[in-house]
């Protein structure tokens, strides 16, 4: 049998065992604080000094960029490693994927990344380390080093667009590969949700590993409801053997 392609869609679920939380969830921080959904809203963030003040001590408090790869991501590294074609589209900003040993090239981030920043005026990028570190030193807005616009974290924030190469490159993965795998994800976000239906629409096999249903499920070869961190590694060592 031919080597598959494999594509996977990671939604925040992915990384919930890496003690990051998710936002639309029973517990998630959109229900428990919708105030906190002003602090990533474009509008807002660029409207109110106030707000950013709010963003940058969120991040400060927020354990995104200390959190390590769970046995999920690594089982998806572990499949590129096998030889397998795989590429990871992810609505996930935290690089997890990466440190887990996925190559960055293989790795499309739909919402950007929370561990960079970038400016608003001159899109000078840098390291979300480097920015928090003066917010740390006393800098409660911190500017642009290089022109003194207002810096963002280099997220898709709500109100702001895909960036469309990323999103086309997306698409061309999504209707070229052989199995489509959408995991920890809602399905409820456009356009990353339609991918779901897009690679199903193409004749690809749509596995869905989900604790919640979805609006996919129906179109799904497969729905899973087992805990991602253990559920994941089983169906991709299934895979494998298939392919072997």
């Amino acid at each position: 049998m031919d080597r598959l392609l494999v594509a996977l869609l990671s939604g925040a679920g992915i990384s919930t065992d890496s003690g990051i939380p998710d936002y639309r969830g029973p517990n998630g921080l959109w229900r428990r604080d919708p105030e906190a959904e002003k602090l990533v809203t474009y509008e807002y963030y660029m409207g109110d000094p106030e707000i950013r003040r709010r963003s940058w001590r969120m991040r400060l408090g927020n354990r995104t960029l200390d959190a390590g790869p769970n046995a999920a991501h690594h089982a998806v590294a572990e499949l590129e490693k096998s030889g397998m074609p795989v590429r990871v589209i992810t609505q996930n900003v935290d690089g997890l994927h990466q440190l887990a040993g996925m190559p960055a090239r293989k790795v499309i981030e739909l919402h950007g990344t929370a561990r960079a920043v970038v400016c608003t005026r001159c899109h000078a990028r840098g390291p979300m380390e480097d920015a928090l570190a003066r917010v740390e030193a006393g800098e409660d807005d911190p500017p642009c080093l290089e022109c003194g616009g207002i810096l963002k974290s280099a997220t898709v924030m709500f109100g702001e667009r895909l960036d469309p190469v990323v999103l086309g490159e997306a698409v061309a993965v999504t209707k070229a590969c052989q199995v489509f795998i959408a995991v920890g994800t809602s399905l409820q976000v456009q356009p990353a949700a339609g991918l779901a239906g897009l690679a199903a629409d193409h004749g690809a096999r749509l596995i869905i590993v989900n604790a919640e249903p979805t609006p996919y499920d129906d179109r799904a070869d497969e729905v899973v409801r087992e805990p991602i961190g253990t559920a994941l590694p089983k169906l991709l060592a299934r895979l494998t053997g298939e392919s072997a």
